[in-house]
C-alpha cells in the first residue's frame, strides 16, 4: 500500500527540530507521509506537529520542570488542542533513550525511533497508556502502524 503524498501540506504541518544534539531524520518524507496517513486513519486532522529530537539531559529537564517526574524517559508528548479538534502538539524524543532501548529490546535504532514517534502521535490521537488495557491497545496500534511503514 502506498501512502498518499502529503508533502505539499506536510511541509508546514510537521516539522523536525533538534535540541542539544545533531541529528537528521532519515527518510523524513516517507515518515511524514506515514504519520499523516496514521492521523487520517485514526479519524483525526492535523494542524501542526513538532518533533524535537534531543538528549537525555534536555528531556530530563523537561520531565522535571513540566511534569514533576525525576526520571529519564524516551518520549514526552504535549498536546495543545482538545479532543475532536485538529491536532496540534510537540513530541520530544531522547535519542539517548532510543539507542539504549534499541539495544535492550534487540531492535534497530530506526525501528525503535519510529515506534516512539508513532507512540507520541497515537497519544495526540487520544490513546493513553496508563492502565494495562490502554497499554495493550497502544502496543497493538503501534505494531499495526509500524507494519504499514515497514511494508513500504
Amino acid at each position: 500500500m502506498d501512502f498518499p503524498n502529503f508533502n505539499d501540506i506536510a511541509e508546514d504541518q510537521i516539522q523536525y527540530h533538534t535540541e542539544a544534539i545533531d541529528f537528521d531524520l532519515p527518510n523524513s518524507t516517507k515518515i511524514t507521509d506515514w504519520i499523516l496517513s496514521t492521523i487520517e486513519a485514526e479519524k483525526n486532522e492535523l494542524s501542526s506537529l513538532n518533533f524535537i529530537f534531543c538528549d537525555d539531559t534536555y528531556l530530563h529537564k523537561i520531565n522535571v520542570d513540566y511534569l514533576d517526574h525525576d526520571t529519564l524517559t524516551d518520549v514526552i508528548t504535549f498536546p495543545y488542542t482538545e479532543a475532536g479538534t485538529p491536532i496540534q502538539g510537540d513530541i520530544y524524543i531522547s535519542l539517548d533513550r532510543i539507542k539504549e532501548n534499541a539495544t535492550k529490546f534487540d531492535v534497530t535504532f530506526s525501528k525503535e525511533l519510529t515506534r516512539v514517534m508513532i507512540h507520541g502521535v497515537l497519544h495526540l490521537c487520544g490513546y493513553g497508556d496508563k492502565s494495562s488495557i490502554e497499554e495493550k491497545i497502544m502496543r497493538e496500534k503501534e505494531n499495526f502502524y509500524l507494519e504499514k511503514l515497514n511494508k513500504e
